[in-house]
């Protein structure tokens, strides 16, 4: 049974408003999100803290701090980290039981490995499981010259060089996970994304990680340049956001700078839009 859901806020990115919202014209998006003088747009890496009677699950990790600094320069890493937000939380390290990888893209699994003492690459959650998928694990350690800078070995091999590093069957569609958390897998953004789906106090929440990565991507036609295959997320969004409207789902939004949940209604057009805020 799920007793707690927290937001773990790691900090914020800068990454080109383009990029962001693909087809949409900036005239349009830098009313929602404005950009800077480079056309870099503030995100944030918002992870999440999933806390059952015997497990502290950690749904991605941000981007860490262990690239050096022309990689970082690149991103503009600010306000916040990893570290911090759990122990604003009061949860250690050690606490952790559980890491669950939404995808291997660099903004939400660098915080999974760090430097000890010795510069050596170790898990940063020692008491910790870390979950990927088969699928998306062979496509990361074999990328597609795509998405091959989204994804940095140093930031998931140490996982299966240290023995921690388990796999999640993705034979459906949706999988129970555990009880009250159930996986989606997702095709669009990258192969085999997970995005938990959590059944929490009489409602179910979704931690949309990319396929809807902030409340300004409810729109259709708002998808990131950045999917390797925009018209399936474009389905795959469609049945997430039917989904949502009919039942009264709460999503959870991994990069919105401002926005951290919310409801979908259909506005009289039959359109899918922004409902309320809710408050964890």
């Amino acid at each position: 049974m799920i007793e707690a859901l927290q937001f773990v806020e790691t900090g914020y990115l800068k990454l080109d408003g383009g990029a962001m919202f693909g087809v949409v014209p900036k005239t349009i998006w830098e009313k929602l999100n404005p950009p800077d003088n480079q056309n870099l747009c503030t995100w944030s890496m918002r992870c999440l803290l999933i806390s059952t009677n015997d497990r502290k699950i950690l749904v991605d990790t941000g981007m860490g701090d262990k690239q050096d600094v022309k990689f970082r320069s690149f991103f503009h890493p600010h306000g916040g980290s990893l570290d911090d937000a759990l122990q604003n939380l009061e949860v250690s390290p050690e606490a952790i039981t559980d890491v669950l990888l939404t995808h291997l893209h660099f903004d939400h699994c660098g915080g999974a490995v760090i430097r000890d003492a010795k510069g050596q690459l170790v898990p940063a959650f020692p008491n910790a499981r870390y979950w990927s998928n088969e699928r998306h694990w062979d496509w990361a350690c074999k990328p597609n010259d795509r998405e091959r800078a989204s994804f940095l070995r140093e930031n998931f091999i140490p996982l299966q060089d240290h023995g921690v590093l388990h796999f999640i069957e993705n034979d459906k569609a949706t999988t129970e996970w555990l009880p009250g958390i159930n996986l989606r897998f997702l095709y669009g953004h990258t192969e085999a994304m997970m995005i938990p789906e959590i059944d929490f106090e009489n409602r179910k929440y979704i931690y949309c990680a990319d396929l809807i990565p902030s409340s300004h991507h409810i729109g259709m036609p708002y998808i990131m340049s950045y999917d390797v295959r925009p018209l399936v997320t474009l389905q795959e969004k469609d049945i997430v956001l039917q989904q949502a409207a009919d039942h009264e789902h709460v999503l959870l939004f991994e990069h919105d700078p401002n926005v951290r949940t919310l409801t979908v209604v259909r506005n009289e057009q039959g359109r899918i839009v922004a409902g309320r805020q809710v408050n964890l």
